[in-house]
C-alpha cells in the first residue's frame, strides 16, 4: 500500500493572476475515516474564475484550497472529478462528481452529509463560504448531467446559475424602480446569460455596454435591446430610472455611468469583475453605493420560498432553454476550445486576464492525461 500520493497543482500569484507556477507535494496515505480523494478530470475557465481571484481575500475564495504559502493561491474552478480513493461510506471508487476544485491533479476532501445526490466537504477552512461551494454532486444522480454534453455544461452551469439568480433577484426587487438595465462587459457569458433571463420581463430595456470589437457579436445574439460602445453612453436619456449591472469591475466605467445618470441611477449592482484589482480601488461612492451580488444568498432565499426541488426545477428549465439557444446549429452563441494540461490552463488564465479571448469562445481544460 502506498504511503503517499504525489499531487501537482497550479499556483497563482494573488496580486498578479497571470503569474503562475507548478508545485508538487505529497499527500499522506492511508486516508482517515470519511476522507475521499478525487482526480480532477476536466474543468471550465472563464472570467468568473478571475472574479474569484479578484475577490479572493474579501470573499474567502483563496481559503477554499489554501497553499500555506504567502502571496500564492489556487484559483477555484468548477469541474468533474473521479474518486480514486475513498474511506467514506456511500462513496465508491470510480464515481464521478461535479463541484469546486483547485487546478490540481488531486484533491482530498472530508465527506459529510453523504446522500444519494452527493455530499459536502467538512474541511474547516471551507466553512467560511456558502454551502454551495462545498457540495459535490454525484453525476449518476444529477438530472442535468448528460455525458455527451459535459463540456458545454461545465461552461454554462456555474455562469448560468449566477445569471438566473441575478435576474431573479432584480425581478424580486421590482428592479428597484428601474425601467432599464445597463450592463457593462456585456459580452461576458454571465452577462448575456443574465440578459437572456431578463427577456422574461418585457417592461425592462436591456442595454449592453461593450468594446467596439464585440458590438456585432452582441447584436447577433438578440438578447439585448440596444448595444452601445462605452463611448456612446451619453446617447442614453439621462433621466430614465436606471439600474447598473456591473460585470466589468472598472472604476472608470462606473464613474461615467454615475456622472451621466446622476439621481436617475436607482441601484448599482456588482456581479463580477475581470479586473483582479477590482476590490482595492479605495473609491468611496455615494448612494446608491455599489452592492456586491452574492448568488448563494438569493439561492438560499428561493430554496426557502420554493423548496429545494422547486428551485432546482426552475433553474434546470431555464438552463435547458439557454443551452438550446446557445447551441443552435444555425447560429451558435458559443464554441468550446479544448485545452490539455496545466500549461493550457495557465495560458487561458493569461488570455482571460488580458481580455484577449473571443466572446464566442469558451474554454474547457482536461487534466486526464496531464
Amino acid at each position: 500500500m502506498r504511503d503517499a500520493l504525489s499531487v501537482t497543482s497550479l499556483r497563482t500569484r494573488k496580486d498578479a493572476v497571470a503569474t503562475s507556477r507548478l508545485d508538487t507535494v505529497s499527500m499522506p496515505l492511508p486516508l482517515q475515516a470519511g476522507e475521499v480523494v478525487f482526480r480532477l478530470d476536466c474543468f471550465a475557465l472563464t472570467t468568473n474564475n478571475l472574479t474569484y481571484a479578484a475577490f479572493g481575500d474579501s470573499m474567502h475564495y483563496w481559503d477554499l484550497f489554501p497553499t500555506g504559502e504567502a502571496g500564492w493561491g489556487q484559483i477555484p474552478v468548477w469541474g468533474f472529478g473521479d474518486v480514486v480513493l475513498s474511506s467514506a461510506e456511500g462513496i465508491a471508487v470510480g464515481e464521478r462528481f461535479y463541484g469546486f476544485f483547485p487546478i490540481a491533479s488531486h484533491l482530498k476532501v472530508r465527506a459529510t452529509r453523504v446522500k444519494p445526490h452527493g455530499f459536502s466537504d467538512a474541511a474547516e477552512h471551507r466553512q467560511l463560504l456558502a454551502p454551495v461551494y462545498n457540495h459535490y454532486q454525484r453525476c449518476s444522480a444529477d438530472p442535468a448531467h448528460q455525458p455527451g454534453l459535459e463540456h458545454p455544461l461545465l461552461v454554462v452551469r456555474p455562469l448560468f446559475t449566477t445569471s438566473f439568480v441575478c435576474a431573479d433577484f432584480l425581478a424580486d426587487q421590482a428592479f428597484f424602480g428601474a425601467q432599464q438595465v445597463v450592463i457593462s462587459s456585456a459580452s461576458s457569458k454571465t452577462a448575456y446569460g443574465t440578459a437572456h433571463c431578463l427577456g422574461a420581463h418585457p417592461g425592462i430595456t436591456r442595454i449592453a455596454l461593450t468594446s467596439p470589437r464585440h458590438q456585432d457579436f452582441l447584436r447577433s445574439l438578440g438578447c439585448y435591446d440596444r448595444v452601445l460602445g462605452y463611448d456612446e453612453l451619453a446617447s442614453l436619456p439621462a433621466t430614465t430610472p436606471t439600474l447598473y449591472l456591473d460585470f466589468a469591475g472598472s472604476p472608470d466605467v462606473r464613474a461615467q455611468v454615475r456622472e451621466h445618470f446622476g439621481p436617475a441611477l436607482v441601484y448599482d449592482c456588482v456581479v463580477g469583475s475581470a479586473n483582479p484589482s477590482g476590490e482595492a480601488t479605495g473609491v468611496r461612492w455615494p448612494d446608491p453605493r455599489p452592492t456586491f451580488f452574492f448568488a448563494p444568498t438569493q439561492i438560499q432565499k428561493r430554496r426557502a420560498d420554493w423548496g429545494a426541488e422547486g428551485f432546482e426545477q426552475r433553474l434546470r428549465a431555464a438552463q435547458t432553454r439557454f443551452l438550446r439557444t446557445i447551441s443552435d446549429p444555425h447560429q451558435p452563441w458559443m464554441q468550446i476550445r479544448h485545452g490539455q494540461g496545466f500549461a493550457a490552463a495557465s495560458e487561458v488564465i493569461t488570455e482571460l486576464q488580458a481580455g484577449r479571448t473571443d466572446p464566442r469562445t469558451a474554454h474547457v481544460v482536461s487534466l486526464a492525461d496531464a
